[in-house]
């Protein structure tokens, strides 16, 4: 017997159920392939959410990192790519083999964000608030927008 999430009928997503389905078509193929399924304590590889936005003036990055500590977070830019590097450690409470579930997610990470035009690198910017990191990239002079005076003749 499945259970299948409740959804009110004025809410039509023709795509509602792609997740479902990539989830149990991923599960099938750990099993034929011999990966052990997901419920089991394996080493897992995380990399924390990213919004990547511009305003007028620069390219603002925000990286969602709760329990990260900001010692324990790396930036740089080369080229024009964007690195984020970091490690959520695990706090040892408890033995892993005590656990029934553990489904927060911690070890390194890594994010390597390529930038969509060219940023003034000496003057990147970040903040790092209730486990936010705000990256302030400020863009270059030769893609700024300029106003340009019209002259009347």
């Amino acid at each position: 017997m499945a259970l299948v999430r409740f959804r009110p009928f004025g809410s039509v997503d023709p795509f509602r159920d792609l997740g479902d389905i990539q989830s149990e078509m991923n599960r099938m193929f750990d099993s034929v392939f011999g990966r052990p399924p997901q419920n089991q304590m394996v080493d897992r590889v995380w990399a924390p959410s990213v919004d990547v936005y511009e305003t007028k003036d620069e390219l603002v990055v925000k990286a969602e990192l709760p329990g990260v500590s900001e010692k324990d977070i790396h930036l740089s830019i080369t080229g024009d790519m964007l690195t984020l590097k970091g490690e959520r450690r695990w706090e040892h409470e408890n033995k892993q083999e005590d656990y029934y579930r553990m489904e927060r997610w911690h070890g390194k990470f890594e994010r390597a964000l390529p930038l969509p035009f060219p940023v003034q690198g000496d003057k990147v910017k970040a903040a790092f608030r209730d486990g936010v990191l705000t990256v302030s990239l400020p863009k270059a002079d030769q893609i700024r927008p300029r106003e340009i005076k019209i002259d009347v003749m």
